[in-house]
């Protein structure tokens, strides 16, 4: 299939380096609020790359469930693969597609697991169901059908019935620790206005701006 006749000109805004606030994480908090406030579908999915042993990336679409200037959390299965990957090389990359907005950030950063008490928090917070299917699903391995996984389901939800739910001891969150920030946003002709944080020794924040 030809999908080279595909095309959209940005038009919807600019962006200029005197409008950019000069900390990367108020800049992010502006973006994400605009995002919610124009009701995207799921405006806190970001597209989390690692990589293997082998050097190969693998991508796949995390939510956000909490930020501030400590980073930025997702939640998972401590023995799934993204998590074997970032056991092996915790530099990771994040991409918010905000294709609506004609935007995105990317972020690159240094992954590390929160504290127990921050996931129990964040777990208890979570539909009965969604706590189940933690508790169920041994994320990225084989599975023979969707009926083994549902009975596995049903086993949980009966083992449970009663009580509370606990958290499972290789479920919890990893905290993004931004070393860099790219906010994007389309123009028309191509011509994309980019500009990137770079954190220094300092800890202070460089920005740039990027050809398109």
């Amino acid at each position: 299939m030809d999908t080279s006749d595909f095309r959209r000109d940005y038009t919807q805004a600019g962006l200029r380096r005197s409008n950019l606030r000069p900390d990367p994480f108020e800049q992010f908090e502006l973006w994400f609020q605009q995002a919610c406030a124009a009701d995207l579908l799921e405006p806190n999915a970001m597209v989390l790359a690692t990589v293997d042993t082998q050097g190969r990336p693998w991508q796949r679409t995390v939510l956000l469930k909490f930020f501030d200037r400590q980073g930025l959390v997702f939640f998972t299965n401590y023995e799934s693969r993204k998590a074997q990957h970032i056991s092996q090389n915790s530099q990771v990359s994040l991409l918010f597609p905000w294709l609506a907005l004609e935007r995105q950030v990317q972020i690159q950063g240094i992954a590390t697991p929160v504290p127990t008490a921050e996931s129990l928090g964040y777990f208890l917070s979570r539909p009965r169901g969604s706590q189940l299917g933690a508790w169920c699903s041994q994320q990225s391995t084989v599975i023979s059908s969707r009926q083994l996984l549902e009975l596995q389901f049903a086993k949980i939800q009966e083992k449970f019935q009663q009580g509370d739910i606990p958290l499972p001891p290789f479920w919890g969150g990893y905290r993004i620790s931004p070393q860099s920030f790219e906010f994007w946003q389309g123009r028309s002709n191509r011509l994309h206005d980019r500009f990137l944080y770079q954190q220094q020794e300092s800890k202070d924040w460089e920005i740039h701006r990027l050809s398109p």
